[in-house]
């Protein structure tokens, strides 16, 4: 029998390149290799997202280019997994776009059963959601030549119904990763010479686990792993604002290993559009929370999502969310204008009343003015000396290294006598709004 070869291209999130990961590991133990070249495939997966419409068109554009494949390897398999196959499994089976195979978050221990199914020319689909799968016993294939960092996915599913979020309805009620079977993944990367892992969750800030009588909350857990491995960095993401304790604060204060950055997501800065939202806080309580942030963690870096545009969103509404930007002065965001997604509460309760024009307008302003803060923010940075992960080469040139410091800020550094690994000091001697430059003290 030949060789059997796995694709995988990953759309969206952090979590879903983790899922990439425990995919190639099911198909590993089927008889698959994983490899990076597409015309080498003899079955190509695309791991989806329904978070955003663009990167649902992508998929299908991407779908439209693979199919054409067959005509050179009649025996190829398609599959498409992740929250889209959920979301869109119908029209995924569609003659047009021949998916093969459609298999949602929760199934993908099922995947060797629906490939046999699948080269049977059958249409395969498994999409079901679980109140208990967390993949405890895979161990992740790492994808690609990155041996640096990796993610550790503590947790899956989400809670928290934002009205205008696909996921609980792609991907389940929360459930915890037992705590036994998070500290073996870790412990396997650091013996594998990873220097880095980031802990995923939906929300890992309401992460729960009791074991031998003893409840393991997000702060218990992430002292845990930082004592665990005491020179990795550790790193976590996303925080929710509601669960955003100072428990967790003083755990990252008191652990130099643990990334001095907290991804808060703020959406709005105003609190009638997070009611909207469902987002269960207030302005008041995320700028409570940013300034226990800054009180507890001082060299931390912040950022943030921001998604404007949403129902009924006024001026004044408007100028709340610039107001709070002003107020933290955010090191990045990511920013976006409201894209209604059927399924969502706000699709069918919340009319999408906004103008695309006035979208737009709301969404540049925001962007310019953020360009405006990570300007300032880099630029304080200048004569600061941090500790920074080699990465890889910049790409500009070979003889640049570019890395990370604590705060996940990317510092570009001529090579001198350092290597990919390496934990380096790297003084910053100038900025721009998204990199900083700097040079290798000894």
């Amino acid at each position: 029998m030949s060789q059997k070869y796995l694709y995988i291209e990953t759309y969206g999130c952090q979590m879903n390149f983790n899922d990439s990961e425990v995919v190639a590991a099911v198909l590993e133990q089927h008889g698959y290799a994983y490899t990076e070249e597409i015309k080498q495939a003899s079955l190509i997966l695309l791991n989806t997202c329904s978070i955003r419409e663009h990167a649902e068109n992508r998929v299908f554009q991407r779908l439209n280019v693979i199919k054409k494949m067959r005509k050179q390897n009649p025996e190829l398999l398609i599959g498409v997994i992740g929250c889209m196959a959920e979301r869109l499994r119908d029209q995924l089976f569609d003659n047009d776009v021949l998916a093969d195979i459609v298999a949602g978050p929760d199934s993908y221990r099922n995947l060797p059963e629906l490939v046999r199914i699948a080269s049977q020319s059958k249409h395969a689909i498994d999409v079901h959601l679980s109140e208990s799968e967390t993949y405890n016993d895979i161990t992740p294939y790492r994808v690609g030549n990155n041996r640096i960092s990796a993610f550790v996915s503590i947790m899956r599913g989400c809670n928290n119904f934002c009205t205008y979020c696909i996921v609980p309805y792609t991907r389940g009620r929360e459930r915890s990763r037992e705590i036994e079977s998070i500290i073996n993944e870790v412990r396997d990367l650091d013996a594998h010479g990873y220097k880095e892992i980031t802990l995923l969750g939906q929300n890992v800030n309401s992460y729960a686990y009791t074991a031998d009588g003893i409840l393991y909350d997000f702060p218990k857990l992430l002292e845990l792993v930082a004592t665990t491995v005491p020179h990795m960095r550790i790193r976590f993401t996303t925080s929710h604002p509601k669960d955003m304790s100072d428990d967790v604060l003083h755990v990252i204060a008191q652990n130099n290993n643990i990334g001095k950055w907290i991804h808060l997501p703020v959406q709005s800065g105003s609190t009638t559009v997070l009611q909207r939202m469902n987002r269960k806080y207030t302005r008041e309580w995320y700028l409570n929370r940013v300034e226990a942030i800054k009180r507890i963690v001082p060299e931390a870096s912040i950022t943030t999502d921001i998604l404007c545009g949403f129902s009924g969103e006024t001026d004044e509404e408007h100028s709340e969310t610039l107001d709070v930007m002003r107020q933290v002065e955010y090191d990045m965001a990511y920013m976006f204008k409201y894209s209604e997604r059927p399924g969502t509460t706000a699709s069918k309760t919340l009319p999408d009343n906004i103008s695309e024009e006035v979208k737009i307008a709301r969404l540049n302003e925001i962007i310019a003015l953020q360009n405006s803060l990570s300007k300032k923010r880099n630029h304080a940075d200048v004569g600061k000396i941090f500790e920074v992960l080699v990465e890889g080469r910049s790409k500009k040139t070979d003889d640049e290294y570019k890395g990370r410091n604590s705060q996940n800020k990317t510092i570009v550094f001529p090579r001198a006598n350092t290597k990919v690994g390496d934990f380096v000091k790297v003084r910053v001697v100038s900025a721009s709004s998204a990199t900083l430059k700097g040079e290798v003290v000894e």
